[in-house]
């Protein structure tokens, strides 16, 4: 028997019709081909139903015999390859046993593009393939064609944001450059910031900028509207971040001033020992309104007070070991001798366990008590 497959990769006939695939039959694959043209005129897999049709009737004058021609349509699945495969295979599967479940078919495959024909190894290990008919509508190699995409480039929002906009900005190059020559303003400058215009909106379509920003507002707003207090915590702490910077430079400039050639980890030390403590100071602000947050979520957990400590811990081992980094010579500065760092190292690594064992006891206790009172 030799059968004619429609294949229809991403599923549009099932997925715009509702028909359940795989279809079988002359006026089976007829009506499916009309119902999804009524849906969707502009689906190519209308045409790849219409080609097996008219193949099929083909082969049917050519033979003589109806019983040894079939047609049938088969589907995948929208957006995943793998998961498309195997209902390709499962479908071909299905419409064997009910076409030729005692003698050898053959085929031949029908599709609208490259993309579908990557199921003709799946097809030829179940069966021998005669041939594979890619359909082309005749359209698309007029004039009509090139009016139609342009007009559906227009009428299409996202493309049109795309495509018009870097259009419009390069078509106004020359009005601004006679503008500019009217001011006195060089012709490079104009250049400069249309170039510069055209590559932020590109880079930013390219990475997908503008949906992070959409994202981003959303997330915004509905922290303001939840009266979350994380908001104010980063605000605070990007202002103590700031001054931690200009006071880490301001200590690297007096260093700079003071020494005639400091190394690189002399200018990282003085850097460290100005901003730590604004820094440290910031992330425990973070700290504590993410904790606060999470107390009035109803989702506190004991551990989640390790990060406060642990950053203080930090700070204090980055601070004894950048105060003996720096020469004496530098004013502002808190020295310390190699004991003092060793029992800062150790401190801080203290801290943090002390702070690790006394946070887990408390959660394990909290559990206790909470199963016995559920119980």
């Amino acid at each position: 028997m030799l059968v004619v497959l429609c294949i229809d990769l991403d599923d549009d006939l099932g997925r715009k019709t509702s028909i359940e695939t795989p279809v079988v039959g002359r006026q089976q694959v007829e009506a499916a081909a009309v119902t999804l043209a009524t849906a969707d005129p502009e689906d190519s897999d209308v045409n790849v139903l219409f080609q097996g049709l008219a193949e099929y009737d083909r082969l049917q004058r050519d033979t003589g015999v109806t019983d040894t021609v079939a047609v049938a349509a088969i589907t995948g699945t929208a957006g995943r390859d793998v998961a498309a495969n195997r209902a390709i295979g499962a479908e071909l599967d299905d419409v064997l046993d009910r076409l030729a479940p005692t003698t050898a078919a053959q085929a031949i495959l029908i599709t609208d593009g490259a993309q579908d024909e990557s199921m003709v190894p799946i097809v030829r290990s179940r069966m021998p393939i005669d041939g594979v008919r890619r359909v082309v509508v005749r359209q698309a190699e007029d004039l009509e064609s090139i009016y139609y995409t342009i007009k559906q480039v227009i009428g299409d929002p996202e493309t049109r944001g795309t495509v018009l906009v870097p259009l419009g900005m390069l078509l106004l190059l020359y009005p601004l450059l006679t503008i500019a020559t009217l001011f006195d303003i060089r012709g490079s400058v104009v250049l400069g910031v249309i170039s510069a215009t055209i590559g932020l909106y590109t880079l930013s379509r390219g990475l997908g900028l503008q949906e992070r920003l959409v994202t981003l507002a959303h997330r915004s707003r509905g922290v303001l509207y939840e009266g979350r207090i994380t908001l104010l915590t980063y605000i605070a702490a990007a202002a103590l971040v700031l001054v931690g910077g200009v006071r880490g430079t301001g200590l690297v400039t007096t260093t700079m001033e003071l020494l005639e050639a400091p190394s690189i980890a002399v200018l990282t030390a003085a850097f460290a020992h100005g901003a730590i403590r604004w820094l440290v100071a910031a992330a425990v602000v973070i700290s504590v309104g993410r904790i606060t947050d999470e107390y009035l979520r109803g989702r506190f957990r004991w551990r989640i007070l390790n990060a406060p400590v642990y950053v203080v811990a930090i700070g204090i081992v980055l601070y004894v070991i950048s105060g003996f980094v720096m020469p004496g010579v530098i004013p502002d500065v808190g020295r310390f001798t190699l004991v003092e760092v060793a029992l800062g190292l150790a401190g801080g690594t203290l801290l943090g366990v002390i702070s690790t064992l006394a946070l887990s006891i408390a959660e394990a206790r909290a559990g206790v008590v909470g199963e016995a009172a559920r119980s």
